[in-house]
């Protein structure tokens, strides 16, 4: 395997975020490099988790 490969993939994944040494660039008036917990995709992830009931609650209203 080359060491110096690169892959760019779009994703909303927190699991595929979080694969060790990558790089996340958020695109949101500009481009930034973002920690994968920082990202809103992560957030709703791990609050849906932690709270799935409150979460389908929101989910499901009128």
């Amino acid at each position: 395997m080359n060491d110096d490969s690169q892959f760019v993939i779009a994703t909303h994944s927190p699991i595929i975020m979080a694969y060790p040494r990558s790089c996340i660039y958020e695109v949101n008036n500009g481009i930034r490099r973002i920690d994968y917990r920082q990202t809103e995709h992560y957030q709703v992830a791990r609050e849906f988790l932690n709270n799935t009931d409150k979460m389908l609650e929101i989910l499901m209203e009128p």
